[in-house]
């Protein structure tokens, strides 16, 4: 099982997350491209932290809102949305090359996670840009998404993220962020749901209806108070019940 977090977010004096001690946890970093979140120090920092420890690099793609941290959702037109991917790809992958990194998947960000899901003009203009840019980038994504369905279909590897600590509504997408109980707090109920995605690929929604989604990566998220403690009990979890850690990409 692979476990990713979302890293590399600080922004000029603004910091986000803790990457130092969520480094040690994570199999795949999925890097802020500068758009919703990042800067171009911030993300030659984390490529180069995750070469240094041997951490697979994704690219964050997310909506052009550092306002808004990339959780408004945008009417973007295909061309702007491709142009912006497209942008974000080509950043991220000379910074990494700079360190002896590589760019190895890509994965969107807040409302445009959220929209590709479901939009199936913004999804085939991320899988566009990503296509144009490089035919073989593996994707990852909500199974069931538009955004995979389109990636595969252009013949890209695509792997299936489940969280943890989300909670599910009954078709397999998450309670949208915005909602109270969107995000799981506690311990032992986080780490319960992650042994049993990693073991079963099993999941309850929120009306207790038993989603079965058979994952690839599981997300972690180390921008919250006490996320760091919840990561690494969920890594401690995984390991003592046998599962592998290891990269999908």
């Amino acid at each position: 099982m692979d476990l990713n977090a979302d890293l590399g977010e600080s922004f000029g004096s603004w910091t986000m997350g803790e990457d130092a001690a969520m480094f040690p946890l994570i199999t795949s970093a999925s890097v802020a491209c500068g758009m919703h979140a990042g800067d171009p120090v911030t993300m030659l920092d984390t490529c180069r932290a995750a070469y240094e420890l041997d951490v697979r690099v994704g690219a964050h793609i997310g909506y052009p809102d550092l306002a808004g941290f990339g959780l408004r959702s945008l009417d973007m037109s295909f061309d702007d949305l491709f142009g912006s991917v497209l942008y974000q790809l080509g950043a991220l992958d000379g910074v990494a090359h700079a360190v002896g990194a590589s760019v190895d998947y890509v994965k969107a960000h807040g409302a445009l996670y959220e929209r590709t899901v479901r939009d199936e003009e913004q999804a085939s203009a991320v899988v566009s840009a990503i296509q144009a840019y490089d035919p073989g980038l593996p994707v990852l994504g909500l199974p069931g998404s538009a955004l995979l369905a389109f990636a595969a279909e252009a013949g890209h590897p695509v792997f299936h993220e489940a969280f943890a600590d989300r909670a599910y509504l009954p078709d397999g997408t998450l309670v949208p962020s915005s909602q109270e109980g969107a995000q799981l707090h506690d311990i032992d109920e986080v780490t319960g749901r992650a042994v049993r995605l990693a073991l079963k690929g099993e999941v309850e929604a929120i009306d207790g209806t038993v989603l079965h989604l058979q994952p690839h990566s599981l997300c972690l998220h180390g921008d919250a108070p006490g996320s760091v403690e919840m990561a690494a009990a969920v890594r401690t979890a995984l390991q003592d019940a046998g599962v592998e850690l290891a990269p999908f990409a």
